[in-house]
């Protein structure tokens, strides 16, 4: 039997070792080397700044003396502090959502249609222009002048569609006159108009350049027939001055289109309109009755709604954030959806699902991981933002549209002189952004051990 025969008692010697390297075949110093510069640069962009804002938020507005937590208390005992974490609330709670659920049903229904491929491109191109510009553009769409304003000229077009507009806004009889108001903005005689009379109803409080241009002089109404009342409407106002009150003078006008109701024990029993000459007659049922202008006439004119106000200006500026960002979610999803099975779809037809299942059971729980990288990445996005409030609201409403980026900003450099406060609101964004990115990291991590 062969033996194996060893030289001078000692063990043959094995291969030389081997320098281990690392899974993608680099030695760890070259790999470091190469690091290196990256590492300094995100150590001196990012590291530092979080450091020296944690710290300096611990120091007062002047960093000449430590206050410990007093910067945070104030974050969340003023009050415009406040408003900022509430509407940062709301910000995180309804855009990214609002936007994710968009961008879902942009892609789903432009899917399978051949004029897809130019409403994504349509809806994607805001992403093209900057905050910068996007907020000015939305500053102009909220306008209230309904002649600048493209949404109050939407709206004051619908509401004029259906709802008359008032001949003249602001018109008021003279005091210590016939005409008094009365109950709703309307103005009525003290006096009962008598039959086969004629009725005076003169007016002030019109620009001149408020009156038709087919305005005819005011003249006095003939007696009407049959019993009836007749009577004339007015702008008892003279160019140049002098005329008489309560009297048509030549040269003063007439006002065409006024209503004219009249009015027994509440009821209206007969009304009529004043013509061009500003004359009108009533029937005979109108004689004992005391003679109304509504307020129709002369109600304001409807601008639209203050999309700025108080009340409005964070969801409008919402509105414009989800403009911008509902088209990144739509290619993003459509990306995925490109890759769900399309045999599991016609599967489900086959046996008997509709379109509303199709999506709910199938589509929407093979895209739920696209769905939540779409919605984590609108969040971080949101907490940050700054750009559109600062250009679209107001410098009225501002503070009611405060967020805590534009905040924090506003206290350092805008006028407040606080960095100590401002470094704090910097570290409680820095803890609101930590959880979600955590749970992405953990989601990649879970996703790339599939």
């Amino acid at each position: 039997m062969a033996s194996t025969v060893t030289t001078g008692g000692a063990a043959a010697a094995g291969p030389p070792p081997v320098k281990r390297k690392s899974l993608l075949g680099t030695r760890p110093g070259v790999a470091l080397a190469f690091l290196l510069p990256a590492l300094l640069l995100l150590g001196a962009l990012v590291v530092y700044p979080i450091g020296y804002t944690v710290q300096r938020s611990f120091f007062d507005a002047d960093n000449s003396a430590f206050v410990g937590l007093k910067n945070f208390g104030e974050v969340f005992t003023d009050h415009a502090n406040l408003t900022a974490v509430k509407n940062n609330a709301i910000w995180v709670i309804v855009a990214p959502v609002v936007a994710t659920v968009l961008g879902l049903i942009f892609a789903v229904l432009t899917e399978r249609v051949s004029w897809g491929t130019a409403f994504k491109l349509v809806v994607f191109m805001p992403m093209a222009i900057s905050m910068l510009a996007a907020g000015i553009i939305f500053r102009l769409v909220y306008e209230n002048d309904p002649d600048r304003g493209v949404a109050n000229a939407v709206v004051v077009g619908i509401h004029d569609t259906f709802a008359e507009a008032s001949a003249y806004p602001g018109a008021r009889p003279r005091p210590n006159a016939d005409l008094a108001p009365t109950a709703g903005g309307s103005f009525t005689t003290k006096a009962q108009a008598q039959p086969g009379t004629s009725a005076a109803l003169p007016l002030i409080g019109i620009p001149p350049n408020k009156i038709p241009g087919d305005a005819q002089d005011a003249k006095a109404a003939a007696p009407a027939a049959d019993g009836g009342v007749s009577g004339t409407v007015w702008l008892d106002f003279k160019a140049g001055g002098g005329g008489k009150a309560g009297a048509i003078d030549p040269g003063e006008k007439a006002l065409p289109g006024v209503k004219v109701e009249a009015v027994k024990d509440g009821k209206v029993v007969a009304s009529a309109k004043s013509g061009d000459d500003g004359t009108f007659t009533l029937p005979a049922s109108a004689a004992g009755a005391n003679l109304r202008l509504p307020a129709s006439n002369f109600a304001t004119q409807y601008n639209g709604v203050d999309w700025l106000g108080p009340s409005l200006v964070t969801p409008s500026i919402i509105v414009s954030y989800i403009w911008m960002w509902a088209g990144f979610a739509m290619v993003l999803i459509a990306a995925g959806l490109a890759g769900v099975p399309r045999e599991l779809l016609e599967q489900a037809r086959v046996d008997g699902a509709n379109e509303w299942q199709v999506f709910r059971k199938i589509t929407v729980p093979l895209l739920a991981p696209v769905l939540v990288v779409v919605l984590i990445t609108l969040m971080i996005n949101v907490l940050k933002i700054f750009d559109l409030v600062y250009i679209i609201a107001p410098g009225a409403s501002q503070n009611d549209a405060n967020v805590l980026a534009l905040q924090l900003y506003l206290k350092s450099f805008g006028g407040g002189n606080d960095q100590g406060v401002g470094s704090a609101i910097g570290v409680l964004l820095l803890l609101l952004v930590l959880p979600v990115m955590i749970f992405n990291i953990r989601r990649l991590r879970r996703e790339a051990r599939r």
